[in-house]
């Protein structure tokens, strides 16, 4: 069966259904959220390697699960949505077990989410994705307008965020992919909202102890009265997002300074090889009709075989054992982000160690730091050593040219 193929029909139909359905009120659940959720499927399903079967059960679950919003707004839309993909999958000739798969996935969507299957896992956090992302913000807000459209009321901004902090915090990320990349945002997004509910509600409290003193104080003989103002929440600080950003941006920049040094190293190689090749060539075969030119060729391929080997020593890798122990995990002395300390242990040892490690801050932080450490050590290394090798080209260079003028001068 080529899924390919039926992939393409199922996507060319989804963007067909939403140009006919528009609904004017659906500011959310419309075909930009679908192709979101499709996009994000994709990604995860890239990542976990699913074969073309496993792939086109989950685009073509993320391209139905929200038809039904057309037909059903809000809870019990899925069923709705599971009658439009199985007419429609049925017509183009998905094979019935395929079409179960597509249904169960978009089932497992209705909250609160319970998926039995990866499939089923990629899709649920497909859909739930932009709950760990910097724009769930603006997004809740326009959810929020979707649904009093649809209502027809006025949602209570308190009673809103008390909906959205209950989702945020009975919700969990399925995949590790998922876990690993969006949990500390959603985390901070809902500490957003709790600060932001409590702030509000502060605020409601001080407006109401306001309004009932003022009453109060005209019942009173003599006296005063004084109103205490609610004390302002402080914002925690939060240092992480920039500890990221610090992290990411000197970890990139050691890679790619990394790259030039490695394609310095591969220039000095190239020009040096060619010079031998070119000597080889056309000088040591007529040494002996030209005696005199013996010692600067020397020089010069002296010069070459020295610099190739500096340039070779400074891009040369350095692999450790690839193995770490239960010691070194517990005492947080291993760095899991790089290669050389788990090549050669098995997935589950090396899972485990990275669960370990993003359960605890410090661990992460700490195996970061050694790896932006052990990356500029490296780098270090590989500049000195290419350093070496592009001054012994230089002054070698120019020491074999001296030297051949000199020896074509002296034969004259």
């Amino acid at each position: 069966m080529n899924y390919d193929e039926l992939l393409k029909k199922v996507e060319d139909h989804t963007a067909l259904f939403f140009r006919e359905h528009k609904d004017t009120k659906l500011f959310y659940h419309n075909y930009a959220h679908t192709r979101n959720v499709l996009d994000k499927s994709k990604r995860i399903a890239d990542h976990y390697q699913l074969d073309d079967r496993n792939f086109f059960i989950v685009c073509a679950a993320a391209c139905f699960h929200d038809m039904g919003q057309f037909i059903k707004y809000g809870e019990g839309h899925e069923e709705k949505s599971v009658e439009l993909a199985q007419a429609f999958l049925t017509s183009i000739g998905v094979s019935k077990e395929d079409i179960t798969a597509i249904e169960k996935c978009i089932l497992a969507t209705a909250l609160p989410q319970k998926p039995a299957s990866l499939n089923e896992q990629i899709i649920c956090d497909a859909d739930l994705y932009n709950l760990g992302t910097d724009y769930f913000k603006e997004q809740n807000k326009v959810l929020k307008r979707e649904a009093e459209a649809v209502s027809g009321n006025i949602i209570d901004g308190l009673a809103w965020r008390a909906s959205s902090i209950s989702i945020l915090e009975n919700h969990a990320y399925h995949t590790d992919y998922c876990k690993l990349l969006l949990n500390k945002t959603k985390e901070e997004n809902l500490n957003w909202l709790k600060n932001r509910q409590e702030e509000k509600l502060n605020k409601a409290q001080a407006a109401a102890l306001v309004q009932n003193t003022s009453t109060e104080i005209q019942t009173l003989p003599e006296g005063t009265a004084a109103v205490t103002k609610p004390k302002k929440i402080k914002k925690k600080n939060r240092p992480e997002r920039g500890i990221e950003t610090m992290f990411r941006i000197t970890s990139s920049n050691s890679i790619r300074i990394s790259v030039m040094a490695d394609n310095k190293a591969h220039i000095m190689i190239s020009v040096n090889s060619i010079i031998i090749s070119v000597v080889l060539a056309l000088i040591i075969k007529n040494l002996d009709e030209n005696r005199n030119l013996l010692i600067p060729t020397m020089i010069l391929l002296a010069v070459n075989v020295t610099t190739i080997i500096y340039s070779v020593l400074a891009t040369r890798p350095k692999i450790a054992n690839g193995v770490f122990t239960k010691e070194q995990l517990e005492n947080k002395s291993v760095n899991l982000l790089y290669f050389g300390s788990f090549y050669n242990m098995n997935f589950q040892e090396y899972d485990d160690g990275i669960k370990a490690m993003m359960g605890d801050s410090e661990f992460l932080y700490g195996s970061l730091t050694k790896d932006i450490f052990w990356q500029g050590k490296v780098l270090g290394r590989k500049y000195r050593l290419l350093r070496t090798s592009y001054t012994i080209f230089l002054f070698g260079i120019i020491a074999s040219v001296i030297a051949f003028t000199v020896a074509i001068i002296l034969t004259k």
